[in-house]
């Protein structure tokens, strides 16, 4: 959000960040980095935007999302925030402008690297808008249409980012100190015998962030599974995230700490 800019006619400056009260959109945006996202919009206290769209083409994604970072939530934060499935639509772009009021996006954020998700973002910019590429490409050509007319004319622009600062580190502890919950993110536990396989088979494992104990023996268990093990403590587990809305919490850290098989 920081790294987003916007220009000022007349002037050579650009000014930093996200436009209070504009309009975002998250591409491909409700995977672990995009929950972050999700979380951090609906919470920041400096400025957030009216119009909040989230997109992927993974509905059972997109309801986990809707019921983690609810739009009733965003609402009592003063955003307008829609989970949008481009999937099941027969022209995303025109969808998302619609929704837009037919203007465009302010800022268009990128969570994956596909061609096709940065030539739509680069189609539902505004006037002015900037294309945040938050994704990572795994290899150096990767590459994808651009609209230089609109840079010309339009003010598009584009940014890349990756990682963070140590402000933000700070920013974020602060917010999570004020009831920013990062929990929506794990959905893997597991101990120190369970680094190695996790590592190396990380791409073929669902889910988000695998949470791992460095002085516990457990397998990587998917916290949705843990009802399934038959054991007691995993049951007890089960319980616990239950009651939490199926999220790993401080409660249940507590018990498996204290239930766990020590290494």
């Amino acid at each position: 959000m920081h790294a987003c800019y916007h220009t000022t006619p007349g002037s050579y400056e650009h000014t930093m960040e996200i436009k209070d009260g504009g309009k975002l959109a998250l591409l491909a945006g409700v995977g672990p980095m995009g929950l972050a996202c999700i979380n951090y919009v609906l919470h920041r206290e400096d400025r957030k935007p009216a119009l909040f769209v989230v997109t992927d083409i993974d509905q059972t994604r997109l309801d986990r999302a809707a019921s983690l970072y609810t739009k009733e939530f965003a609402k009592s934060r003063g955003i307008d925030l829609r989970y949008v499935n481009t999937g099941a639509v027969e022209d995303p772009v025109a969808t998302l402008r619609e929704i837009s009021g037919g203007d465009g996006y302010d800022e268009v954020v990128v969570m994956a690297p596909v061609p096709a998700v940065v030539e739509q973002a680069d189609d539902i910019l505004a006037f002015d808008g900037c294309l945040n590429f938050f994704s990572g490409p795994s290899k150096a050509p990767f590459k994808a249409p651009f609209n230089f007319y609109n840079v010309h004319y339009a003010s598009t622009h584009l940014v890349g980012t990756s990682g963070g600062n140590t402000n933000d580190m700070k920013e974020a502890l602060l917010l999570m100190g004020k009831g920013m919950d990062p929990a929506g993110l794990v959905t893997h536990i597991g101990g120190l015998n369970a680094v190695i396989d996790t590592t190396l088979n990380l791409p073929s494992i669902p889910g988000g962030k695998k949470l791992i104990y460095t002085h516990i023996n457990m397998p990587l268990t998917a916290i949705a599974d843990f009802g399934k093990q038959g054991k007691p403590v995993f049951d007890e587990l089960d319980r616990i995230c239950k009651a939490h809305n199926g999220l790993w919490s401080v409660e249940a850290e507590k018990y498996l700490l204290a239930n766990a098989d020590k290494l």
